[in-house]
């Protein structure tokens, strides 16, 4: 249960905190519009990740019973959290020369999270077999997963949107450097076990 709590946590905050996308987009509608519009920009994950956990969980069912297979994934997403962590290690401050735009609704922060490939790449190499192991556990395991992580994951970025609301230098400062850097040394960490777990599930190194 512990895992899955931390597993959440982690992951939540580094796809929060990291830059991209759907992060400029929560930082521009906060300068332009205020911490409220930044904050309803923030919730869109809650909204698009559905249909892709969804469809992510289903196309594992129907492969569970491949070990290659499953290894293959779990290297991919060994790889996928490596170079995320990599990424998030070499942080720089963040730019704010944003250009004007007209606001932006809730709903454009869902099309902005919907046409993103990192939920995509996410769920399919990394979330989604977490979350099919938490079901082998139980349902408890299971939501304290997908609870843990997007309360992390909405959490950060409403925090970066009240940060920014008051102070435009809180993205080039130190503590958000900190902050990137320490989440990049655990999701270095977190791919080793995945790598470790893709070996496993495809037999190498057996004596």
């Amino acid at each position: 249960m512990f895992d899955f709590i931390t597993a959440g946590l982690v992951l939540g905050l580094s796809a929060g905190f990291s830059p991209g996308p759907l992060l400029m987009l929560v930082i521009s509608e906060t300068l332009h519009h205020g911490t409220r519009s930044g904050v309803r920009v923030a919730l869109s994950p809650v909204i698009t990740d559905l249909p892709i956990v969804l469809a992510t969980l289903l196309l594992l069912v129907k492969v569970s019973g491949y070990h290659g297979v499953l290894g293959g994934i779990s290297l991919a997403g060994g790889l996928f959290v490596l170079a995320t962590g990599w990424e998030s290690l070499r942080t720089r401050p963040v730019q704010l020369d944003l250009p004007k735009e007209p606001p932006k609704s809730l709903r454009k922060g869902v099309l902005t999270n919907f046409l993103s490939p990192h939920p995509y790449l996410f769920w399919i190499t990394v979330g989604a077999p977490l979350l099919t192991k938490s079901l082998n556990i139980g349902w408890i395991a299971f939501f304290a997963f997908v609870g843990s992580f997007y309360l992390s994951l909405v959490g950060a970025k409403i925090v970066l949107a009240v940060a920014v609301g008051r102070s435009k230098a809180f993205l080039s400062g130190r503590l958000y450097l900190w902050i990137m850097r320490i989440l990049g040394g655990l999701l270095v960490l977190f791919a080793l076990l995945l790598f470790k777990e893709g070996v496993e599930l495809l037999g190498l190194f057996r004596g």
